[in-house]
């Protein structure tokens, strides 16, 4: 009995602090596979999400109101919803590169279409076929995270991955303002066409070089040694034996599956009124110049640029995940009520979007490690992309219901209220649901 245990404290040791070639091994794989991910997700977001800049002047063009453009940006997430769990099947039997490649070439054709939109029906299709190509890209990249990293390593990585979402909030607001007022009516096209067709080359352009740039798995990796190949395959498999013998099937079968994709609704109602609805609160301070409403924009996405990175950590090193989560969309909470009650100065609001803006973004990430240390591998697939799927009803829910409550009252503020309660249940749900002992963590697991 005590061999076995100080043999199972050394491994606990060893897995805590990994040695020097471990540490080696994998700066390699994340200077390879992190980087060029990041760049790809800052697109496939901005493509997502100009649509709230473009609204600036595409609403007044095409008279569309309030309610058509907030169904429209939420309809992509039913298309989203329909097509995630096959994609994410899909990219288990036919490996990461081809199904990344496909994804994004797609979605960015279908990107550059919305600048020849003319009608409200034109604009509700378009958007629901670039959720349907864009499905499974987010929760391929974490399932795909899972084939290199284990749960210690996945806070880290995944936040600095979904650091993307606020990279591409501080290129795309003056980008997309750029756009707008510099090369309206150039060639016959308005500001917000030109807008379309530019952000969504590079899209298709990386999607090529995923070809390239990406291997479907460590034992694929020819720019690793077979002995890399070996301790990555190492690393990843002996947190497997860990986990809850789930396949897809059982897995459906889990409540505590609907219990996560219930908690990551709330986050992601909270992020996409952020995504979709921002440059509009901006807006209604008087500023008009869709440039300064673009720079304006960029100062939550830096502020929580830096925070996500240091709370990533933070929950990294102290191995703790669910306080982290429920934080944060407590914080998102507070700060979706707060900004009702600050209309007349714009630099407190700017505050105030701020810190709505960190605690969505910080949650978002790490809530990640949860089903990922949660779920075994041979669930992994299906239950990631389910969980991503259903929680993204949010993202129909809120952009859609704030836009019919501004057409209906003139203000966002009771939508706002109604999502602020829902991220508090959410924590709440999530802290009761997934209790410490579940997650697969190397300390306490």
């Amino acid at each position: 009995m005590t061999t076995i245990s100080t043999s199972a404290a050394r491994q606990r040791t060893a897995e805590i602090h990994p040695s020097d070639e471990v540490r080696s091994v994998y700066a390699k794989v994340t200077r390879r596979i992190i980087p060029f991910l990041f760049i790809c997700y800052v697109f496939a977001y901005l493509d997502r999400v100009n649509i709230g800049f473009a609204a600036l002047q595409m609403k007044h063009d095409l008279g569309f109101s309030d309610a058509v453009y907030g169904l429209g940006a939420g309809i992509f997430f039913i298309g989203y919803f329909l097509f995630e769990v096959p994609s994410n099947l899909l990219l288990e039997k036919i490996g990461a590169r081809k199904t990344m490649m496909r994804i994004m070439v797609v979605w960015g054709v279908i990107s550059a279409s919305f600048a020849f939109i003319t009608s409200p029906t034109q604009f509700y299709v378009a958007r629901f076929f670039l959720g349907a190509f864009e499905a499974g890209f987010f929760p391929g990249i974490v399932l795909y995270l899972t084939y290199w990293y284990p749960p210690a390593m996945r806070g880290k990585i995944i936040t600095l991955f979904m650091s993307a979402i606020a990279v591409s909030g501080i290129i795309g607001g003056p980008l997309s303002g750029w756009i707008m007022t510099n090369l309206s009516d150039t060639s016959g096209l308005h500001g917000w066409q030109w807008l379309f067709i530019i952000e969504a080359v590079p899209s298709v352009i990386l999607g090529v070089l995923v070809l390239f740039v990406l291997a479907d798995k460590p034992a694929d990796a020819s720019w690793l040694s077979v002995r890399e190949q070996e301790l990555v395959a190492r690393e990843v498999g002996a947190t497997d034996t860990h986990g809850h013998d789930h396949s897809f099937l059982k897995t459906l079968r889990d409540p505590r599956l609907y219990a996560l994709s219930v908690v990551y609704f709330t986050i992601a109602a909270g992020l996409y009124i952020i995504s979709f609805w921002l440059p509009e609160m901006v807006r209604s301070y008087h500023v008009t110049n869709p440039l300064h409403i673009g720079i304006l924009t960029m100062i939550p996405y830096l502020i929580t640029t830096v925070g996500m990175v240091v709370v990533g950590r933070h929950s990294d090193k102290t191995r703790e995940r669910r306080w982290h989560v429920a934080l944060g969309m407590i914080v998102a909470a507070m700060g979706l009520v707060a900004v009702t009650f600050v209309h007349s100065s714009l630099p407190v609001a700017l505050t105030v979007l701020s810190i709505t803006t960190l605690g969505v973004l910080t949650a978002m990430p790490l809530f990640w490690t949860i089903p990922t240390s949660y779920l075994s591998s041979s669930g992994a697939a299906g239950g990631i992309a389910v969980i991503n799927s259903i929680g993204l009803i949010g993202g129909f829910a809120s952009p859609s219901m704030l836009g019919l409550v501004k057409t209906t009252t003139g203000s966002l503020d009771y939508g706002l209220y109604t999502f602020a309660a829902a991220l508090v249940l959410g924590a709440v749900l999530l802290l009761a649901a997934m209790p410490q002992h579940l997650l697969r963590e190397e300390i306490g697991g």
